[in-house]
């Protein structure tokens, strides 16, 4: 999928009415065309855009009616990968989510709270079993489909995950501690100890040391 998110400027054109649109229910090229003033070819050049970037998908046909003989319909839908592109309401939610742990449990119990979530997190998700790298391949996978953006570096025997963007970034400025989810999640995944140094400034990237190959012995994910 092409995108990685809309704004209020894109659901202001034309296409991001016609998700809207589709959001709602599925919708045949005259539906559409009916609805947003276009010609039915306007429809079909704005739909085969958004069906290339795996926005939009065709679900099946619908009668034209009338008695008239013509072909069905097509009827078009928005494709549910494309739901989690809509703006949502995580981040303001987590943050006030921490702020209400902090106050009730305390920092250190809030950390190691998230700690216990990036491990349960883990256990969700399958790594490869045998080999380092690959084990920390797997993991650096899995915070990529969290909605980081991070790469392994390997070193002269060290590993290092260095991120671009961070998939708590909405939230770290003010609640440093959910690195330690990250951390744990790593860990657990990894198989071996990661130690985090973030990078908390405003645009958070993510930064994870992994134990030196000859101290890198299996970890107790009960740590």
């Amino acid at each position: 999928m092409a995108a990685t998110s809309w704004d209020r400027k894109f659901f202001e054109s034309t296409r991001g009415r016609m998700v809207t649109l589709l959001r709602r229910s599925g919708r045949t090229v005259e539906e559409l065309a009916r609805a947003l003033g276009l010609t039915d070819n306007g429809v079909r050049s704005h739909l085969a855009i958004l069906e290339r970037d795996g926005i939009v998908r065709q679900r099946g046909t619908v009668s034209r009616g009338g008695g008239s003989g013509g072909k069905p319909a097509y009827v078009y839908e928005l494709a549910p990968e494309a739901e989690a592109l809509f703006p949502k309401a995580y981040g303001p939610v987590l943050r006030q989510l921490l702020n209400a742990m902090v106050e009730s449990l305390g920092s250190e119990e809030t950390e190691a709270l998230l700690r216990t979530v990036g491990r349960r997190i883990a256990d969700e998700r399958t790594v490869p079993v045998d080999g380092l790298s690959a084990r920390l391949e797997g993991a650096v996978g899995v915070l990529n489909e969290l909605g980081g953006l991070a790469e392994l570096e390997e070193r002269d025997g060290a590993f290092v995950i260095r991120g671009y963007s961070c998939p708590l970034s909405g939230v770290v400025p003010s609640h440093p501690e959910v690195c330690r989810l990250a951390e744990a999640l790593l860990t657990e995944l990894a198989g071996v100890p990661v130690h985090e140094h973030c990078d908390r400034g405003e645009n958070p990237r993510c930064c994870f040391e992994v134990a030196p190959v000859e101290d890198a012995t299996r970890v107790d994910p009960g740590l």
